[in-house]
Order: structure tokens, then sequence, then C-alpha cells
């Protein structure tokens, strides 16, 4: 029964949204491992990112490290995260002989074999992405330094300049705002009009499918919840996109407790949506303590099916069957 003293609430939830098929893949590489081999299991950066994710793995047995040198020659099995590593790293780890296994996305393993082919055809290549984030700093380790260039914004895609005649072309990151990274890519094609482009786009489906969900409910909404970590890189993108495309407010939250119920006192109407790494328990969370302050009437807004999964690696297939 609605309650007669809580204001009335329309929520949109966005769909899909969510864990996407790389993030599930991963999260369970190292939960097999765990079945497996036991505890501990050692993971190279946080597996996806998402606190409340990495949390769990943790009391199941996962030591999450940084760099490999923190990792002692146990035997014991090393997990490398979805966002993909430099070519040192299973280097080193080849050299320390460790068992490690690799839970990088395959869609940015694509991306990796992207810049391969173009390093080896002499290409100048060009990657579109965020200084820092772990994709980009994988993605660019896969060749020499200064075989890859990095833009960020249309400024850069403006000022850059090609190390050589040879042809140019580009790879993205897989978990950037779309209409931005089209932006920057009209304008390398603009001033090189032979500009080679990936077969298919380097922006990942999960990335597309989420921020177009969100552009179909923001107009609809006065304020709209993202769920996701802060390191996000694809829910951040999710704010930006609401704000982008009409919503007056767009707010990242990790967890319930987070959410700016003081901005909310006015409104009647709020969107929800999740980053590919984010659990939908947390958004179920988010809800409950929604439905707890208003009167809520609830549309879910569908604008993709996601059938898309990854097999494991191979190693821990057998096991996962039985």
């Amino acid at each position: 029964m609605l309650s007669t003293t809580n204001p009335s609430l329309t929520l949109y939830l966005a769909a899909p949204r969510g864990f996407c098929a790389g993030v599930y893949r991963a999260i369970k590489i190292v939960e097999q491992t765990l079945e497996c081999y036991g505890r501990p299991v050692y993971v190279r950066h946080e597996i996806v990112h998402n606190r409340f994710v990495v949390d769990s793995l943790k009391k199941q047995g996962a030591v999450f490290v940084e760099e490999l040198h923190e990792i002692p020659d146990d035997g014991r099995p090393v997990i490398f995260s979805a966002h993909g590593v430099a070519k040192a790293v299973p280097n080193m780890a080849k050299k320390r002989r460790m068992f490690f296994i690799d839970a990088t996305c395959p869609l940015v393993s694509k991306v990796h074999k992207e810049a391969e082919y173009h390093f080896q055809q002499g290409h100048n290549i060009v990657l579109i992405g965020h200084s820092g984030h772990p994709e980009v700093i994988g993605t660019m380790g896969q060749l020499p330094d200064g075989a890859v260039s990095l833009i960020e914004t249309i400024e850069d895609a403006r000022q850059w300049r090609p190390q050589t005649p040879a042809p140019v072309a580009f790879i993205t990151q897989t978990t950037l705002s779309v209409g931005d990274t089209h932006d920057i890519i009209a304008i390398l094609r603009q001033r090189f009009p032979d500009l080679i482009e990936p077969p298919r786009e380097d922006i990942c489906y999960a990335t597309t499918n989420r921020q177009q969900a969100v552009q179909a409910i923001a107009r609809r909404c006065e304020a709209l919840i993202v769920v996701g970590s802060p390191n996000s890189s694809n829910s951040r993108r999710l704010v930006e996109v609401a704000l982008k495309t009409g919503c007056a407010m767009a707010h990242l939250v990790e967890r319930a407790g987070d959410i700016p119920f003081a901005d909310y006192a006015e409104i009647s109407t709020l969107g929800i949506t999740a980053g590919a790494s984010a659990p939908e328990v947390l958004v179920e969370e988010v809800i409950a303590a929604v439905q707890a302050r208003f009167n809520v009437t609830t549309e879910t807004v569908i604008t993709a099916r996601e059938t898309i999964s990854f097999k494991l690696p191979r190693v821990l297939r057998s096991s996962a069957e039985t």
C-alpha cells in the first residue's frame, strides 16, 4: 500500500544496465580460480572497477596487488584484470615462472591486436582514450614507447602531427563517451582523408548500449542516479551523457548511502542506471532506499537486449563445466 505522507515519484530504470559480459567473465575467472586452486589467489589491479565486487572477492580469498613485485614466489595463481596489461607484465610473470591467468576482456584484446597490426604495417597509430586509465596503459604497452600517440580531446585531434608520412590509423579505449569519441574521429577524418579505422567500432557494445539507455530516459527525469565507482570510466561517462542529453541532475553513487536525497526534495521523476562493473544487488539497494522515501511507480525502459557471453580461459573451462 502506498504511503499517504511520502511524495510520489516515477522511477525510470534503464535497461540494459550493470554487468557486461567482460565483467561477468573476469569475476567468474577469479571465483573459478579460487574454487580450483584454493586461496590465496593474487589479482593484479582491481579485477573490475567496483569496490563492492573487489571486497566480495577479498572475502573469498583473493589478494589484490598493484604490481607483480608484491607477489611472493609461492606458486599461487596470479590473475590480470579485465582492463588488460602491458606486454611487460606477462613477460615478467613468465620470467618469474608464475602461473598466471589473463582476465582481459576479449573486446580489449581485440584493440590490442589492432594496435599490433598497425605497428607491423608501419602506420602512425592514434589511441583515443583517457591518460592513466589501466586500459589505455595496457593498450599503449603492447608496443614500444612512442609507437602510439594518445588523443584525449578534440583539441588534441586538431593539434596532433604524425611522426612519419605513413598512413594514420586510430584505435580507441572501449569505455568512452560515444558522442565525444565520434566528434574526435570526425576531426581526424577531416584532417586525414585516408584515415584507417577499426573494422568494427572499438567502443564496446555494453558501453554503447548503456549510454543509449540513459539517453532514452534522461529527458524524462529531473535527476538520474548512476550506480558505479568513481574510478569506473564507463560509469562516469553515463553521468556525462545524462547531463548532455538534458537531465538537470546526474549523480554517481557507489551505495545507497551516497544518494544526495536533499537534492531530490522537489523532484517527481528519477532515473536509475548502473555502470558495467556495478552488480545488480547495488541497484536494488538504491531502489529500496528511494522506495523508503517516496511513493514509487516504476517503469523499466528497455532499449536493447544483450545475449553476449565470453568463454573462460581454457585452463578453467573443464572445472566450470563439471
